[in-house]
């Protein structure tokens, strides 16, 4: 079991078995009084838990409870989400993990992971070195700038990682020892955090820009330098930050980001489903997105991509993508666009004929264009209005609708909203969780376009086929892999995507996906579909004693 004896066994989070360690076990490992006299199992154990979860107070102190019990026994804490994973989810990720960033520093309990501060830049790789486990697998990092929906949390932004990681665990099977979170800490310019007395982080403004993608870069050399083989997730970054480090460093090392490419291929594997239960294919179809931040543009590329697949030029593709920010309808002629979104900018040609003012608004494009397809991820509350939905539902029979932004707070549409307005025609899925619709006496879940069904899958894929690369084609066939496994192709009151319960089977089959294609792409060495099935099953843990 472990050299360990004693206390320090006990305090061991990855070895210890607390009361379910047997008589004999406590003989052989001096542990005969330090623990009641009672040996219990590991599922009484789980059992246990979920009562002291069910007493806490309110969801954020069922998450500070669940944080404590990973700190204390992983395997019990993993098991415990195993146990209901439905309900364990929103608790450990979003939409509650939101508040944990927010009070990160007045939560404090225990170390996890590693913070790398701007005033230490000089002492990266020992600081990589100085990790709690030499051998890793995936390193989630983040710079804690735009979490989620609730903007720059600084180090409090270290809450993301370490529940990414929690779920490549429980959903991906990676083994929690083999994984390493890691917050870059460049300042803050949350004015709350600066003034906040228990602040744990680096009391200081952001960095400049030019400073900032210099440390990026030393981090990169010194994570390729002491783990050259580990996959590096990037998460939560902003905008002007995001797509520039994933174009670095993409074809350098084993990584993506998850906000880019995992919001991309879920929404696409909703939309995969979507489309068939439409009955018109994804390249036929008109799809608006509003929100034009890293998240919209890597969805809307993703999407072009795929038309592209389905036998679309490129130009073809773009004519069909559609995207608007705070101000409205991307155009060329604006000076305001990122190379990212300037990409996806219309000709105002395109436009003139609408006889629109100023820069054409979501009003307007539904107005004018027969959209099947409309996305949210601008974090603005309510931006698909009554209007705006009844008019898209005058054009098509099924209007594909998902407010993607999250927390929920700040999803641009309700669903029940959405179902309301059409009639029931829509077909709906959504970032953060909401209750079931109720129709016809029936209730019919709703589908959460969560990256949760895709990123363990892709760290189970790389880590079992060996592959040193993530390519856009991995993510598509993640996509392609979660629309197949859509429960509404074969019951029509079913939703868009699988039940939590059983998100880990679907894992399994989208890792395969990617692993398949990750050899086709020539990024992992050849293997048959026996032998990628074999090496899946023998790379993922389960928590058991």
């Amino acid at each position: 079991m472990s050299d360990l004896t004693g206390c320090g066994l006990l305090s061991d989070p990855l070895r210890t078995k607390g009361t379910a360690f047997t008589e004999s076990e406590r003989a052989e490992h001096g542990l005969r009084g330090l623990l009641p006299y009672a040996v219990t199992s590991l599922d009484e154990q789980v059992r246990r838990c979920w009562g002291q979860i069910d007493r806490q107070s309110d969801d954020l102190q069922r998450y500070v409870y669940l944080r404590s019990l990973q700190d204390r026994n992983e395997t019990l804490f993993y098991a415990v989400l195993a146990h209901d994973v439905a309900r364990a989810l929103p608790l450990v990720y979003t939409p509650t993990v939101a508040e944990g960033c927010r009070h990160f520093s007045e939560l404090w309990q225990r170390p996890r992971g590693l913070y790398l501060s701007w005033p230490h830049r000089d002492q990266l790789v020992e600081m990589l070195r100085n990790r709690p486990r030499k051998e890793i697998d995936v390193i989630v990092v983040t710079d804690g700038q735009r979490i989620l929906g609730i903007g720059d949390q600084g180090v409090g932004g270290m809450g993301i990682p370490v529940g990414k990681l929690s779920l490549y665990t429980s959903i991906g099977g990676i083994d929690p020892a083999r994984t390493l979170p890691i917050l870059l800490d460049v300042g803050t310019d949350n004015a709350d955090l600066l003034d906040d007395p228990f602040y744990l982080g680096w009391r200081h403004h952001r960095i400049s820009d030019d400073d900032y993608f210099a440390f990026v870069d030393a981090f990169v050399e010194a994570v390729q330098a002491e783990l050259p083989e580990v996959l590096l997730q990037w998460e939560d970054f902003a905008t002007p930050h995001a797509a520039p480090i994933l174009e670095r460093y993409r074809d350098r090392l084993l990584t993506f980001n998850d906000d880019i490419q995992g919001t991309a291929a879920v929404a696409l594997g909703a939309l995969h489903g979507a489309s068939k239960i439409a009955g018109t294919p994804l390249k036929e179809q008109q799809v608006v997105m509003v929100g034009a931040g890293s998240a919209g543009i890597g969805v809307m590329d993703m999407v072009r991509q795929e038309m592209v697949d389905e036998g679309l030029s490129d130009a073809q593709a773009r004519a069909r993508c559609w995207i608007l920010d705070v101000h409205g309808l991307l155009t060329t002629d604006r000076d305001d666009l990122a190379e990212d979104q300037r990409a996806f900018a219309r000709d105002p040609a395109d436009v003139e004929s609408w006889g629109v003012q100023g820069n054409p608004q979501l009003a307007d494009v539904v107005e004018h264009v027969r959209a099947g397809v409309l996305l949210g991820l601008s974090t603005a509350k309510g931006a698909f209005t009554e209007e705006i939905v009844r008019t898209m539902a005058s054009k098509v029979e099924r209007p594909i609708i998902f407010p993607l932004s999250n927390p929920t707070a700040n999803a641009e549409a309700r669903p029940a909203d959405v179902d309301a307005w059409t009639e029931g025609k829509a077909l709906v899925a959504t970032g953060s969780p909401f209750p079931p619709l109720h129709r016809d006496g029936v209730d019919i879940p709703v589908a959460q376009c969560n990256n949760v069904y895709v990123f363990p899958a892709v760290g189970l894929a790389v880590t079992a086929a060996r592959a040193n690369r993530v390519t856009n084609a991995m993510m598509r066939a993640a996509a392609r892999a979660l629309g197949d496994a859509s429960p509404a192709l074969a019951d029509a009151k079913a939703p868009l995507l699988p039940a939590w319960a059983d998100v880990r089977d679907t894992a399994d089959d989208i890792a395969l996906a990617v692993a398949r294609q990750a050899v086709t792409d020539g990024v992992a060495p050849d293997a048959s579909d026996d032998e990628l099935r074999t090496a899946i099953r023998g790379t993922r843990w389960t928590p058991d004693y």
